[in-house]
């Protein structure tokens, strides 16, 4: 899932976020997907309605990987939805935000989150579905 501002990847701000476009990443993962086994449901917003939407239509899925954009500091109704989801739930930011303006220090969703990845640009992504993957498979019976 990506929140506000991450369907204009490649054109905003490439000097922070990179060249890779939304569609060129999920591309991406749904190949790494494929090579781990696991589903994939790529979804992008910039309504934080829309966001809580889609996880209550998929909250019987084993986890999610979520770039919440600026909802991070701000998406205490996403932080709420989140906080009786299930499954395994990864943050994800493509800049390390703790190097970047003060207000982006604080993720209003990390205390109801079980991993936070930021700093490793687009690799953040793949970062998250391989360990939720990995996760995964170790409490899979047999």
């Amino acid at each position: 899932m990506n929140g506000p501002n991450l369907g204009r990847l490649g054109a905003r701000r490439p000097d922070v976020y990179g060249t890779t476009t939304l569609p060129a990443l999920e591309d991406r993962l749904r190949e790494c997907a494929a090579r781990l086994g696991v589903g994939l449901e790529c979804f992008q917003s910039d309504s934080e309605a829309e966001l809580i939407r889609f996880v209550d239509t998929w909250r019987s899925a084993d986890g999610l990987v979520l770039n919440p954009g600026a909802l991070m500091m701000a998406g205490w109704s996403l932080r709420d939805c989140l906080e009786d989801f299930a499954g395994l739930k990864y943050e994800v930011h493509i800049s390390q935000v703790f190097s970047r303006e003060s207000f982006r220090h604080t993720s209003v969703l990390a205390d109801v989150m079980d991993a936070f990845i930021a700093g490793l640009g687009v690799a953040g992504y793949e970062a998250a579905l391989s360990d939720l993957a990995r996760r995964l498979d170790e409490v899979a019976p047999g």
